[in-house]
């Protein structure tokens, strides 16, 4: 293995760390209601479990509402079972023809715990992002050892390795700090 391999290694599996990171994000709720909050509930579809958004449309209506229009109307009972079951804060309302949930506007307490969450999905990011850097000096001290690189290339390496690092977590710190923002803003 190669040191520009090692870095490469990192880099990618840093870099995923970050799109879990993203992920993380969308099941927190800001101001505005978002249709991923209800990305994750199952149906039960001819015996299948499926994702809501593969058995009907889900939008957004407003910052408060998601109107949820199965193509099978048959799934209108199922589905509002299923969202009742995700226990995602609200009711649905069911007309026959669509299911309605209506979120209330955030309170600070509820901002604040989302922000919470925000920044421990970060901390979360920088521990695998850490483990990342471990494996990757790992690798070069094994060439090291190895006699593959000299001394000096070894403390290059680890250096860069370092260098990879910050960078990440500093990608992570933003990432937050946007997020917050974003939850806090009324």
């Amino acid at each position: 293995m190669e040191l520009s391999e090692i870095y490469d290694y990192a880099k990618d599996h840093m870099q995923k760390s970050v799109e879990v990171l993203k992920k993380d994000f969308n099941t927190l709720r800001t101001g505005r209601v978002t249709t991923s909050v209800v990305e994750n509930i199952k149906v039960d579809y001819y015996g299948s479990p499926t994702p809501i958004n593969q058995a009907a449309s889900v939008v957004a209506a407003d910052a408060t509402t998601i109107v949820i229009s199965p193509w099978d109307k048959s799934l209108l009972g199922a589905i509002e079972k299923a969202i009742q079951e995700a226990n995602i804060g609200v009711n649905p309302n069911n007309d026959g023809e669509q299911i309605k949930l209506f979120f209330p506007p955030m309170t600070i307490e509820q901002r604040e715990q989302e922000a919470k969450k925000a920044k421990q999905f970060g901390e979360k990011a920088k521990i695998a992002i850490r483990n990342v850097r471990r494996d990757a000096n790992d690798k070069v001290k094994k060439l090291f050892k190895e006699k593959v690189i000299t001394e000096d290339e070894e403390k290059r390496a680890l250096e860069e390795v370092q260098k990879i690092t910050d960078e990440f977590i500093k990608k992570v710190d933003e990432l937050v700090k946007q997020k917050e923002q974003e939850i806090l803003k009324v």
